[in-house]
């Protein structure tokens, strides 16, 4: 039975071994691309962040009453 097995293992190896190079393959692509997805997703939370902290430091230059009125003159837009 053992014989038989090596005597078949011999045969297929390349197979084998191709079969895992493809999958090796595979999961590096995988992984660079799911590193590039998350790099273009912190991108875009960075310039998120910016544009926020933008809007909070020009708020909190002015009085709240102005503030009330910019934000209801806006809404009724």
């Amino acid at each position: 039975m053992g014989a038989i097995a090596l005597a078949l293992l011999g045969q297929v190896w390349p197979y084998l071994l191709a079969g895992a190079a493809a999958i090796a393959g595979l999961w590096t692509a995988y992984g660079k691309g799911k590193a590039k997805n998350q790099a273009k997703h912190d991108a875009a939370d960075a310039a998120a962040r910016t544009e926020g902290q933008k809007i909070d430091d020009a708020v909190a230059g002015r009085a709240p009453a102005d503030n009330r009125g910019r934000l209801a003159k806006w809404s009724r837009q």
